[in-house]
């Protein structure tokens, strides 16, 4: 089991920063790939960015350039560093985890979600 816990959304005016933090609890072990994602108002929930455990990145392509993801992997927390943000990155951002184990095999874990909102 997995428990994820998300800080550092906020109000923020356009070409700001804001740094997302996601702190993991139980079977940090077990954790391979980490990302963020996000819901703006009216549309489906879309991948921000992802990185693995070996330290690889992707990212959305209107994300490329100004946000930053990281992990630790010994803590089991994930990071978002976001600058020159726009008023279209407005939405909840969610952390997610996805688990291998022995015994449970593969699961997914989100957070409850921390909004971000960029004003023009």
């Amino acid at each position: 089991q997995l428990q994820l816990v998300e800080s550092g959304g906020g109000l923020v005016q356009a070409g700001g920063s804001l740094r997302l933090s996601c702190a993991a609890s139980g079977s940090i072990s077990s954790i391979s790939t980490m990302g963020w994602y996000r819901r703006a108002l009216g549309n489906q929930r879309e991948l921000v960015a992802v990185v693995t455990i070996g330290g690889r990145t992707n990212y959305r392509d209107s994300v490329k350039g100004r946000f930053t993801i990281s992990r630790d992997n010994a803590k089991g927390t994930v990071y978002l560093q976001m600058n020159s943000l726009k008023p279209e990155d407005t939405a909840v951002y969610y952390c997610h985890a996805h688990t291998v184990g022995v015994l449970l095999g593969e699961l997914d874990y989100w957070g409850q979600g921390t909004q971000v909102t960029v004003s023009s």
